[in-house]
Parts: C-alpha cells; structure tokens; sequence
C-alpha cells in the first residue's frame, strides 16, 4: 500500500487562507483519484480546512507545536514542513504501507502511482525524472523530461523502513534535524550511498505548479518555459491528474510550502 503525506500551510502563516484551501483541495481530489484503492493519505496541518470535497481514504492530523510565524522565512518555513513530513510518517504505520510519498499540497499527481507501486512492492523506491509544469489557467503544460526531482518536493516514493525515521522523534528541533524529508533533491544520492538506489519512475509522475509568487526554491522567473516543451492541456492529462484551473486570475500569489 502506498500512503501519501502532505505538510499543510498553517493559516497563521498564509497570506490567503481561501486560496491555500483551493489549491489544496485540488490537491487532494487528484490524490484520491487513484485507479487503486490501495492507498491512503495523511494530511498533517495545524487546522483542517473546510473542504466540499470528502474522501473515507484521508486522514487529517493536527499538530500542537507552534506555526512559523514568518511566512516568507526559508529556514522557519522549511522547519514545519519537515516535521509535518516525520509526523505524518510517523502515523503512516497503522496502514503498514509498502511505501509512502511526500507530497506538496499544491501539486498534483498523476492516478496511476497506487497502481504501479502495489504492483512492484518489493521495490526500493522511485524518483520522478520526468515530469510536468504548469501555470494556472494556461490552456498547455511543459514537460520537464530530466532532473524534476530537483525542482520539485513532490518526487520521491520511497519503501516505509528507508525512510530514516527516527526511534524516538521529536518536533520541537531545528531545521537540520528534518533535511532528509525536505531536501528532496538530495534523497536519490543519500540512499544509493547507503546501498538501498531507488530507480526512475517510468512515467511522468506529478504535476509542479508554478506562478505561486512564494516558491521557496524556484521562482518562476529561474524556471523555463520552452515553446518545444509545451504540450496541449488536453482530456488525458487532465484526467490522468485531475487538473483544472482554479481561476481566470494570471498568478496565484500563495504557495504551500513549494519547493
């Protein structure tokens, strides 16, 4: 089974509670779209938001410890969402998942992760190579072919006992005691050190959403846009990941803990 993990923005430290909500609840429904039902998810967050949308497959958790009350501060931000991920993990036991997956409650991914993980269970583990952008509202995506792991936290599935979990955690340290679960980029090279490599995923995985005005690794402007990258938002991929614009407005202006 393959249980999927979201660090959830506090509203203390949003700029739009109503928007962290909307992207979030597209979020999740593309989460629950799964062609297995052998799944489930954890929502780690400081308060639950008021969703339409409902699932028996999600679980919320709501933390104690205090929200970083510097939205904009790298280090303070980076902190709460990683012991938001160990938590989460952390509950992930009582499902006794094969393996579990971060993700970024912004993005999206595709319904076919369930499905290929339950059937390759003794696997190590997978990063996502390739992958898609998007900006709201845009009628086309651009395919990111190599190194999305890079740019984006939502990359990395990885069998449950590789996950580094600690035998006692705790949640009121600092940021280097959380880096394994949000220095994504770096999980690839730290388990092939250790002799356990997780391999490609071979097909796109998940969908990075950009022009939120607050990623905290790449902003669009570090980002490219290739016209020889840009595909047709068409029904396949909609469906596939369960995208839709959440408004006509030319820039989401929150993000929720992006990269």
């Amino acid at each position: 089974m393959l249980v999927f993990v979201i660090p959830l923005k506090s509203p203390q430290a949003s700029k739009s509670w109503e928007l962290v909500t909307k992207l979030f609840e597209r979020c999740i429904k593309s989460i629950c779209n799964q062609t297995s039902l052998e799944y489930r998810v954890i929502v780690v967050c400081h308060e639950q938001p008021r969703l339409e949308f409902h699932h028996p497959h999600i679980t919320y958790i709501e933390v104690d410890f205090p929200p970083p009350n510097e939205p904009d501060a790298f280090s303070v931000g980076h902190t709460d969402k990683g012991r938001k991920i160990l938590k989460g993990l952390i509950h992930a036991q009582e499902f006794s998942p094969s393996h579990t997956m971060a993700v970024d409650a912004d993005d999206c991914v595709s319904k076919y992760l369930a499905e290929f993980v339950n059937q390759n269970h003794n696997c190590h583990g997978w990063f996502i190579n390739k992958g898609y952008k998007y900006q709201n509202s845009s009628d086309y995506v651009y395919i990111k072919r190599r190194n999305f792991y890079k740019i984006c936290g939502t990359c990395n599935i990885l069998r449950y006992d590789l996950n580094q979990l600690p035998e006692k955690p705790e949640y009121n340290r600092g940021y280097g005691y959380y880096k394994f679960y949000v220095d994504h980029e770096k999980v690839r090279d730290n388990l092939a050190e250790k002799g356990t490599p997780i391999k490609p995923l071979p097909f796109p995985g998940a969908v990075y959403i950009v022009s939120t005005g607050e990623n905290l690794y790449y902003g669009t402007t570090k980002l490219t846009f290739s016209i020889f990258n840009r595909k047709a938002l068409n029904k396949s991929i909609r469906e596939e990941f369960s995208l839709y614009p959440l408004s006509k407005n030319p820039v989401i202006t929150e993000a929720l803990y992006s990269r």
